[in-house]
């Protein structure tokens, strides 16, 4: 079975109910369905067909869910790309991926315009010209890159059956029905969005109001007008969220059923925190790109503060090699798009090696206590400091540079910079060309003037001999 199969159940079984809230309007399962129909034919008419890779570098917004919809249903592999990233950061996934089409919101106009065409031509969606394949639950479905501390960015390969096992397990587990009301601010071009978010949606056919993007300012007003009972956050939307009036926030926990955390530690403070204040303890889960969702503290048990809970149902997990999680089961991904060295690197015997040093307590549950590599994750985004720190390499004035995570109350962690000058260079004209070059949230917080980086016996840099300014 693939997913258009599985989103049948509601696309087609819950056709008349409201699916999906966007600026103001509301938009059936039938409606939605209809709409994909569309976009599928002007995909088609533009040569995609099963196997090809269509990029999309779009914000959140209702066309991305009839894109990805479209995708799935001609068997296209659809490659979500960061909307943050800039030319650089870009040119190389369209270079290994080697897309049929990317979209962006100047060809989305001209695809939204050949659907409405379509629309014309046939009021109901259907789309009788267009044939979607029948697809093997192995088929790719998505191809999402995650960079490695060393080397370009590697495209993870996600088949209909890794995100179909997933969206099972969390449906299951964590109770959602087609009676929730889901809030979603998360971007879908993350796997969070996408893999948990959008497809929890689908299959269980509950009420979804998507946002663009996640607001502090406006975060209460949302909440208290959709009245949601099911939220997905990263630890810095509930950071955020303990802002809420103590009033406000009474209320909006009286309807709500679950807060689900992940993407980045979550605090214990503000776990206990946002206990008080909401009435909720926050569900923490632990999941990679490679392999969706991997351990989740349950909906129904002790959901114990500073672990991310017990494997979910189908899903291994080892300690492998120096303290490292290794993980097996139907969610974890197929393998990296061409290349087959990093895939034979990532597995031993069959369990993919996730580079988290991991503990398991007698009873089950799983704690993370930092990774095998130096990887920050900064307000549920990854920044690998590798690809800062060549960048910071390439500029003429500049010798060499390390870069560090450092605490942040509201982002967990946040980049500094540690560099050691060649000839005369401001801060500030460094900072200009990071936001020349990369995404928003991989520019350095700060960046520190050094005579010279610590290094031990054998060259390497000690990073952590380098300490935060206070």
């Amino acid at each position: 079975m693939n997913l258009r199969q599985l989103f049948d159940l509601s696309l087609q079984g819950r056709r008349d109910r409201v699916a999906l809230e966007w600026h103001g309007a509301e938009y059936t399962f039938g409606e939605i369905d209809a709409r994909s129909n569309r976009m599928a034919a002007a995909l088609v008419h533009r040569g995609i067909a099963q196997g090809d890779r269509v990029c999309v570098y779009l914000p959140n917004r209702i066309e991305m869910i009839d894109v990805f919809l479209a995708c799935v249903k001609l068997g296209a592999i659809v490659v979500p790309i960061n909307i943050l990233y800039r030319d650089r950061e870009m040119a190389h996934i369209l270079k290994d991926a080697e897309p049929k089409l990317l979209i962006t919101e100047t060809e989305l106009s001209e695809l939204l315009a050949d659907a409405h065409t379509r629309e014309l031509r046939d009021p109901r969606g259907d789309s009788p010209d267009v044939h979607f394949p029948d697809l093997d639950g192995d088929a790719p479905a998505a191809l999402v890159y995650t960079s490695g501390t060393t080397g370009a960015s590697k495209g993870a390969i996600l088949t209909h059956n890794n995100f179909a096992a997933n969206a099972t397990n969390l449906l299951t587990c964590w109770q959602i029905t087609e009676h929730d009301r889901f809030l979603l601010t998360l971007p879908l071009f993350h796997v969070h969005g996408l893999g948990n978010g959008v497809h929890c949606w689908l299959m269980s056919g509950c009420r979804m109001r998507l946002l663009e993007r996640f607001e502090h300012q406006t975060a209460t007003t949302q909440f208290l007008d959709f009245k949601p009972t099911l939220f997905f956050g990263v630890p810095t939307m509930y950071v955020r969220l303990l802002e809420t009036p103590e009033e406000a926030a009474r209320e909006i926990g009286a309807r709500m059923r679950l807060f689900v955390s992940g993407s980045a530690p979550l605090a214990a403070q503000v776990l206990e925190d946002f206990r008080a204040r909401f009435g909720h303890t926050i569900l923490e889960r632990y999941g990679m790109s490679e392999t969706l969702m991997i351990t989740s503290n349950p909906y129904i048990g002790e959901r114990r503060g500073g672990t991310v809970g017990l494997p979910l149902p189908g899903v291994s997990v080892r300690i492998g090699e120096n303290g490292e999680a290794w993980v097996k089961g139907p969610n974890v991904f197929s393998g990296y798009w061409r290349r087959d060295d990093a895939t034979r690197a990532a597995f031993s015997d069959g369990w993919f090696k996730t580079g988290d040093i991991a503990e398991r307590s007698t009873d089950g549950y799983y704690t993370l206590s930092g990774r095998k590599s130096d990887l920050i994750i900064s307000g549920g985004f990854n920044i690998y400091p590798r690809e800062i720190e060549e960048f910071l390499a390439e500029q003429p004035e500049i010798e060499e540079a390390a870069v560090v995570g450092e605490p942040d109350r509201v982002r967990g962690e946040i980049p500094v910079a540690y560099v050691v000058r060649r000839t005369p260079i401001d801060p500030a004209e460094i900072e200009t060309r990071c936001r020349e070059k990369l995404a928003s949230f991989k520019i350095p917080r700060r960046f520190e003037m050094v005579e010279k980086l610590p290094r031990n016996a054998m060259g390497k840099v000690q990073k952590h001999l380098l300490c935060p300014a206070s």
